[in-house]
């Protein structure tokens, strides 16, 4: 089965209150996903999908991304064993942007660094200055023994 969207809807009493699912990609083909935790709603990435990548997810189940800085689809968890099994996604109200909520597989980390979220850190202003403080130095895994270079 290969699932294919129509172009968003122009009527926007239809784009917001419709139920016809019509994701508006940006001129880069992209949608913003903001990715969560199913279970307590702790915001664990966010990341960004293509048509294939969306088409791939909702089939599978399984959380599929594009990244843009490889310029590729990208099966999240694929390498780390973190795999993300989808157990909803939300739309907002012009549909340009979707809420995932997942549950982590594996160690339960979605950070390639071994957290457990991509929010690790908390920006501070100290003496006029922006710093980073770490909320969460907690590694489910070693990143150098998980992804071999």
């Amino acid at each position: 089965m290969t699932i294919a969207f129509d172009a968003p809807a122009s009527d926007k009493a239809v784009l917001e209150e419709g139920a016809v699912f019509t994701p508006k990609f940006d001129a880069h083909g992209l949608i913003t996903a903001v990715v969560s935790d199913a279970a307590d709603g702790a915001i664990l990435m966010v990341a960004h999908m293509n048509a294939e990548a969306l088409a791939l997810t909702l089939e599978t189940g399984i959380a599929h991304y594009y990244s843009r800085s490889r310029k590729s689809l990208w099966k999240k968890g694929e390498t780390s064993g973190n795999l993300q099994t989808v157990t909803e996604i939300l739309t907002d109200c012009d549909q340009d942007a979707l809420l995932v909520k997942v549950t982590v597989g594996g160690h339960a980390a979605t950070c390639h660094t071994g957290r457990r979220s991509c929010f690790y850190r908390a920006v501070q202003v100290e003496n006029g200055a922006a710093q980073l403080k770490p909320v969460d130095e907690h590694r489910h895994f070693d990143p150098s023994e998980v992804y071999k270079i």
